[in-house]
């Protein structure tokens, strides 16, 4: 397979922004790739009968509605590298299908008529998605064609560039909502009006309605309805799980002793790691997104939680090999800092890469995360294979630890913290809300930015610090998402006469409901909306969960978006025209952070 498949042009990494043809830039081979544009051909069939179900008063069991939700977010950016996974997924879905079948029958509802691959103006040999089967593993040749027919490149062709990127982007934001609908799930949260779009989506996909530019636009609208209620649910299924957040710091440097280090988002995996590794000498460390698990009262109370290392996702493969200090941010620097972390390393949810052998004999999986030679922990949650590798390794200890002063120096000359505070959710915030509405009315606030989303390794995401480091002392940061890793640890100070903090991190990605909330709440208090605040939204995006918050941002009303470092490969120049009339989106110019401060400081 040497194509670009939509799960080679999904996320911002992608290849030249034009998509990855060989192998993925973030390692997913050709291979595990066409098996995701498989599986989402599967499910588009899956979805459809489950939502033909729901139409006719068969009651869709939750098992089948929860392997939709965890199929889909697998094969969203950096979570499963691990083709048997992916086969065993087809062959559920294929049962799952036949359960619908069998009980729509059963019901006396007769077979619907399904479009042909002319109706949906497809080409290829693959049948509707409601009536594919799944062939078997023992037929891979068969499979590698069918899933180079499922891939985007024969729908751009037959479709035009315009429409099928309209529909990648659907399906993107299905992504990510699907992800967020399983993170509430893990805590018990459930709404059936959140499965029952996700299959209303799909249904739509394979319907001749996906022909009409304006229906898929309409369909992505409603998506970031839905998804704004799936983000709210997962916000209060936190808040009854763990507490609401409260300001705390953060340290970020390591102490000595054994040591396991937690990345992804999954709050509930800390929780169930924290209570296994308690009174066992093990310190546990937070890694990329998991960093707002300290501002949780359910969550801060283990002692043994101690503190954030390495940063953003992109590092792991750095962090959790080599220095034993902090430093970096985001994921995709795991390979640095799961290289320096001398213990056990747990990966809950996107985002992993593929191990280099520095770390890969001490990295474990859970949930939707898969990668090939790498111990997965199932759902029963027993951590005890972790614990062990924690207790075998070196753990942090006075001869791998950075001397305290030099670090304090190094900070010092950087302008860094060795301490970081979370836990601004909008409960916290919305509490001082007449301090900030006195602040602006009197002209101590200027200004508010919110710097969210996704990070990534590209040095136009220097960007981000570059506006961070321009912005006046009168104005405040919102941060949220793996975004921050960029400015977290900047000593941005206290905003002139007042007693806020100038930086307010208000959590994860999908934190961006408690910003929204926030932002929703000044505009009453100003008699306005949203775009009528002297606040700017400057998002970086990387992959699907970005384009799902995204479209909720837009379903809101909300205009004049800056996106970077680079608007989507999926969306052609028409596609990106049509957002631009209607939402005033712009790319962020990366070229000249000073620029994009002076427009919106006037509010462009």
């Amino acid at each position: 397979m040497t194509r670009p498949c939509s799960a080679f042009r999904q996320c911002e990494q992608t290849q030249d922004n034009k998509g990855c043809t060989t192998v993925g830039v973030c390692g997913k081979t050709p291979e595990v790739a066409g098996l995701q544009d498989l599986l989402i051909f599967s499910l588009k069939g899956l979805g459809g009968w489950a939502h033909l179900a729901t139409q006719n008063g068969v009651e869709v069991p939750q098992n089948i509605q929860s392997f939709i939700t965890g199929a889909t977010f697998s094969t969203l950016t950096n979570v499963n590298f691990d083709d048997a996974r992916f086969l065993a997924m087809l062959k559920e879905a294929e049962e799952y299908e036949a359960y619908l079948r069998a009980a729509l029958q059963a019901k006396g509802v007769a077979a619907p008529q399904l479009p042909s691959s002319a109706e949906l103006g497809w080409t290829g040999d693959l049948p509707h998605p409601m009536a594919y089967q799944y062939p078997g593993s023992s037929d891979m040749d068969l499979i590698r064609h069918q899933a180079k027919q499922a891939g985007v490149s024969l729908r751009r062709e037959s479709l035009g560039a315009t429409l099928a990127g309209l529909q990648e982007m659907l399906v993107y934001g299905l992504k990510g909502m699907a992800a967020y609908t399983h993170h509430a799930e893990a805590l018990g949260s459930t709404d059936p009006a959140a499965y029952g779009f996700v299959n209303e989506a799909y249904a739509f996909l394979g319907s001749p309605a996906s022909k009409d530019p304006a229906a898929v636009l309409g369909m992505c609208m409603k998506l970031g309805g839905a998804n704004f209620g799936v983000m709210k649910m997962l916000s209060e299924g936190h808040a009854r799980r763990f507490g609401t957040p409260t300001p705390t710091p953060v340290s970020l440097d390591p102490i000595e002793g054994k040591c396991i280090l937690i990345t992804g988002h999954d709050m509930h995996d800390l929780e169930t790691l924290l209570q296994q590794t308690e009174g066992k000498g093990i310190n546990v460390y937070t890694h990329g997104e998991m960093l707002p698990a300290h501002g949780y009262p359910g969550l801060k109370k283990y002692k043994h939680l101690v503190g954030h290392f390495g940063g953003a996702w992109y590092r792991q493969k750095i962090d959790f090999s080599a220095f034993p200090g902090h430093f970096g941010g985001a994921w995709y620097r795991q390979k640095i800092d799961f290289s320096a972390f001398p213990g056990a390393v747990l990966a809950t949810t996107n985002c992993v890469l593929d191990p280099p052998k520095a770390y890969k004999g001490r990295l474990f999986t859970t949930n939707e995360t898969g990668l090939k030679g790498v111990t997965h922990i199932g759902a029963t949650k027993d951590y005890s294979a972790v614990i062990a590798a924690a207790l075998a390794e070196e753990g942090f200890t006075k001869d791998n630890m950075p001397d305290p002063a030099e670090v304090a120096e190094e900070r010092a000359e950087e302008g860094k913290l060795g301490t970081v505070t979370v836990g601004f959710g909008h409960d916290v915030v919305l509490s001082v809300a007449g301090q900030v509405v006195d602040a602006v009315k009197t002209g101590k606030l200027e200004h508010i930015f919110v710097i969210g989303g996704c990070d990534g390794s590209e040095p136009q995401r220097k960007y981000y610090d570059k506006l961070a480091r321009l912005m006046p002392t009168n104005t405040m940061v919102l941060t949220l998402g793996c975004g921050k890793f960029r400015i977290f640890d900047q000593d941005f100070g206290m905003l002139p006469g007042t007693g806020l903090p100038r930086l307010l991190d208000m959590g994860q990605c999908n934190d961006a409901y408690s910003a929204l909330v926030v932002a929703t709440e000044l505009a009453k208090v100003f008699n306005t909306d949203v775009n009528g605040l002297p606040l700017s939204l400057d998002i970086s995006w990387f992959e699907q969960k970005a384009v799902a918050v995204l479209l909720t941002m837009l379903h809101l009303g909300v205009k004049n978006i800056r996106l970077g470092p680079r608007l989507p490969a999926f969306l052609t120049p028409d596609a990106v025209k049509q957002l631009v009339e209607a939402f005033e989106i712009k790319p962020a110019n990366t070229a000249d952070p000073a620029a994009d401060l002076k427009q919106m400081m006037a509010k462009h």
